[in-house]
């Protein structure tokens, strides 16, 4: 075999061994189903997931949660009436805030490929995702996870169809980066939480 052969190799040539080279074979995430896909790329973006069996277990977490950053009696920013009832029971403000600790919302899907999570105007009214409170508390079920922003496009699409929602937007970074990274500029970042809840 020549010399140039041994190093850049023919399409016939190729060994077992080459064939399975790095380069050649995608990641494990890549090719596992779009829930574990998601999980690796949520964490790997900085994101706190926590898995909830049922209702109560959504409860104990965001106890937890509101413990964990000394949150009780404090306001927080809440646009879905569905939701109220979980900050009604800890004594967290929703109305009429000054200063509020976090956001408590639902979103419209988790985005598998990029570990993202998919908002519209329904959890964030118009707001950017720079104007919202850096503390997010999010809500949301296992069969909301998609394998893209597409998928997640189509399922809006399809799930209004007459009452179209606005300002759909995506929130990917959940820590600051710790290096100056391109793909943040103009992004904030935020210490987002994940309730998510089994319904499959």
């Amino acid at each position: 075999m020549s010399l140039f052969r041994k190093f850049f190799g023919t399409g016939n040539d190729a060994s077992d061994e080459e064939k399975q080279s790095e380069f050649n074979t995608p990641p494990a995430h890549l090719s596992a189903p779009a829930d574990e896909k998601f999980t690796f790329n949520f964490k790997k973006n900085g994101g706190k997931f926590l898995y909830c069996e049922d209702l109560s277990e959504v409860k104990d977490h965001f106890e937890h949660i509101l413990e964990e950053n000394d949150w009780f009696e404090s306001e927080a920013t809440c646009f879905e009436p569905k939701l109220y009832s979980m900050l009604d029971e800890n004594k967290l403000v929703y109305k009429n805030t000054t200063n509020p600790k976090f956001l408590l919302a639902s979103c419209e899907n988790l985005i598998a490929d990029e570990g993202s999570i998919l908002f519209s105007s329904n959890q964030i009214k118009q707001n950017k995702p720079n104007d919202l409170p850096v503390n997010m508390v999010i809500l949301a079920t296992t069969s909301q996870i998609l394998e893209s922003k597409s998928d997640g496009l189509r399922a809006i699409k399809k799930k209004y169809d007459k009452d179209y929602p606005t300002n759909i937007t995506t929130i990917k970074y959940f820590e600051k980066a710790k290096e100056e990274d391109f793909l943040q500029y103009g992004s904030s970042a935020k210490n987002l939480y994940l309730l998510l809840l089994e319904d499959l």
